[in-house]
């Protein structure tokens, strides 16, 4: 069954005079929801999980090592329908994965993953979405959706079908992409993400994620788990030298994931195997969430990293690779 900035010097940039109360309290409240996403895993797992989802738990620490400067694929720049988008492709035989990245990097972001699925016998691509790294914001006033952008460049390609992973804001675009297109998916893993932020059960979830003192709080903070950044500081600059590059030299692109709003009720068309992958110390989509999505999508897995937080894919890649492979090999 198919249900497992420079560190110094940020704050001050981040945080304006303006709005430091704001800000102190905010930080007192996350203070306490740290508390939160370890403590709610532990307690359903103790109660059995989410209704009717295959959940299984990793157990470990992070402590890998650097990944390779730069993704080191052949990289092109595809121009599509007014839009330049920036990929890379292993190319190959195999069936293609490809890779949707968070809101603070872009395609060059995939460098535990890159060879680890190629040499696992994939066809691997990654791209940077509009106003990413490499790619442009395409023409204005014609944002398009990333489920559509995403769509022409896997016909630019040649790929008919293939297997999703998208990590946080990519994983807004793979679950619409699936939505849209169920019959061009063989599998779908959504990693670390909300997925829809319309949802009341999502707000009422996770409220700090809706306030605006937390999007004053340095990104590192937000998106790397205590353990990460205690035990791998090279690891952590590299992860926030990687997110400035992610907008340097473009310009944000308000573009919607989807033709359709993604709420829990529309996952529920998805019909993709689906692997909802979350870790236990995420403060922005803690298990909580991804037991949410798990209840709306029709047989998912969910598999819950521990000492992880919301760049699973960076902070414990080893055991990421293991789960999203062992995933796409049985679909």
């Amino acid at each position: 069954m198919r249900a497992s900035r420079r560190i110094s010097g940020r704050n001050k940039r981040n945080c304006p005079s303006s709005s430091r109360r704001t800000f102190l309290a905010g930080g007192l409240s996350l203070g306490a929801f740290a508390l939160l996403p370890a403590a709610q895993a532990r307690a359903a797992k103790a109660g059995g999980g989410a209704r009717g989802a295959s959940e299984s738990y990793v157990p470990g620490a992070p402590h890998p090592a650097l990944p390779p400067q730069e993704v080191t694929a052949s990289s092109s720049v595809a121009r599509l329908n007014g839009v330049d988008l920036w990929y890379w492709d292993t190319g190959g035989p195999g069936e293609a994965i490809i890779l949707l990245h968070p809101a603070t990097g872009s395609g060059h972001v995939w460098g535990y993953q890159q060879n680890a699925f190629a040499q696992a016998g994939y066809r691997v691509i990654g791209y940077s979405r509009r106003g990413f790294r490499g790619s442009s914001s395409g023409e204005a006033g014609a944002p398009g959706t990333g489920a559509g952008d995403l769509a022409m460049l896997a016909d630019h390609l040649g790929i008919e079908r293939m297997h999703l992973v998208g990590t946080a804001a990519g994983g807004f675009v793979a679950g619409s992409f699936a939505i849209a297109a169920p019959e061009r998916v063989r599998s779908l893993t959504i990693a670390c993400s909300l997925v829809t932020t319309s949802d009341p059960a999502m707000r009422k979830t996770v409220p700090w994620a809706y306030e605006p003192w937390w999007n004053q709080l340095p990104e590192d903070l937000r998106e790397l788990s205590p353990s990460y950044r205690a035990v791998n500081p090279e690891g952590h600059a590299r992860w926030i030298e990687l997110h400035e590059l992610s907008r340097q030299g473009t310009a944000p692109v308000n573009q919607p994931a989807g033709s359709v709003t993604a709420t829990l009720e529309t996952l529920a068309r998805i019909t993709s195997p689906t692997l909802l992958v979350s870790g236990d110390a995420d403060l922005i989509s803690p298990p909580p969430v991804a037991r949410l999505l798990a209840d709306a999508i029709p047989g998912s897995e969910l598999t819950i990293l521990t000492e992880c937080g919301h760049s699973a894919y960076w902070e414990r890649p080893d055991a990421f690779n293991a789960a999203v492979l062992a995933f796409i090999e049985r679909h």
